[in-house]
């Protein structure tokens, strides 16, 4: 510790740490990602190296920007009062995260149904909770669940079902090394877990071609 101290003054300048889950400076980012690429026995002021803290930092603030953004502020005016009691489903929603056992990526698609209970959210209001939920360090299990129970809470719904299918690069580049291998999440929630209809609708439904798609 002391030594990684010794380089941040040695770059001209501070780092703090940041016990209350403030997020870290560009600035002081970098310093770690030089220590990090001298650890790792590169030499990090070599001309191929001599941007990469930088552009290492910002790409890390970018991909856990989840943590700094506000549910109830995303959600805030966007839930309308409505007599509709069928199932809404936004499926295929493109996400990508970063697993927090090795802040490697993980990434797929994740699909989405509720069964409104008077009142529906925007339909564009649905990606954007599952991307300040993935846009965080995460495993898949516990994002499919955050995802879930935050529309259940703010919709009052009658259920919410979703359903993560994601590849992980920690298995596919280490471990088992195994390319092919898809991992499938499901969280049923209300009447999606208490009614086997129900739930089979939405199921089936999100296995369906998308709009447009040939026959």
């Amino acid at each position: 510790m002391g030594d990684r101290l010794s380089t941040a003054k040695r770059a001209g300048r501070h780092r703090v740490v940041r016990a209350d889950g403030r997020p870290a400076e560009v600035e002081d980012l970098q310093v770690l990602i030089a220590d990090l690429l001298a650890m790792l026995g590169e030499q990090p002021r070599r001309n191929g190296l001599l941007k990469t803290p930088e552009r290492v930092a910002k790409a890390l603030r970018f991909m856990t920007q989840g943590y700094q953004q506000d549910i109830e502020r995303l959600l805030n005016g966007a839930l309308f009062p409505i007599d509709y009691d069928e199932m809404v489903i936004v499926k295929d929603i493109d996400f990508f995260s970063l697993c927090e056992h090795h802040l490697l990526p993980f990434f797929g698609k994740c699909h989405v149904g509720y069964i409104p209970n008077k009142k529906v959210v925007g339909l564009s209001k649905i990606p954007r909770v599952v991307d300040a939920f993935s846009r965080r360090l995460q495993v898949q299990e516990r994002l499919t669940v955050q995802i879930a129970e935050t529309l259940q809470s703010k919709l009052n719904a009658h259920g919410v079902g979703v359903v993560i299918e994601a590849r992980h690069l920690c298995m596919m580049m280490r471990g088992v090394e195994k390319q092919n291998t898809i991992a499938v999440t499901s969280s049923m929630l209300g009447v999606f877990r208490s009614q086997q209809q129900t739930r089979d609708e939405f199921l089936k439904l999100i296995r369906r071609g998308s709009v447009g798609d040939p026959d």
